[in-house]
């Protein structure tokens, strides 16, 4: 598990990085450029929709977890919503509460 902590911790600085970057360079403004390309059906809006479908399954996976309980679902809700910077440091808080067991990390309240 410390191997996973290490890319949980990278991959939410990593984003947080470029998030401001992307920020600063660009804007506030994500749906614009995250949709046109969709519309356009283009490459990159098939690599967005795909994106989309693994952010909707990781809510889902999230309130699942959690027993579909009026908590999980939010957090289902905030995971597709905030992406890998609510993600990654949520499961890093998952690791620590499951004492670094696999099944109790993947099942949440079904193990």
């Amino acid at each position: 598990m410390t191997g996973f902590r290490y890319v949980l911790i990278a991959m939410t600085m990593l984003i947080l990085v470029f998030t401001m970057a992307a920020v600063a360079n660009s804007g506030i403004n994500l749906i614009t450029p995250f949709l046109s390309p969709i519309l356009a059906f283009s490459w990159q809006g098939q690599f967005n929709i795909d994106f989309i479908c693994y952010l909707v399954l990781s809510g889902i996976w999230m309130a699942w977890r959690g027993g579909f309980t009026g908590g999980s679902i939010a957090l289902g809700i905030l995971t597709p919503s905030l992406g890998i910077l609510f993600f990654a440091p949520y499961l890093l808080y998952l690791v620590g509460k499951s004492n670094g067991d696999p099944r109790r990390l993947l099942l949440g309240v079904h193990s």
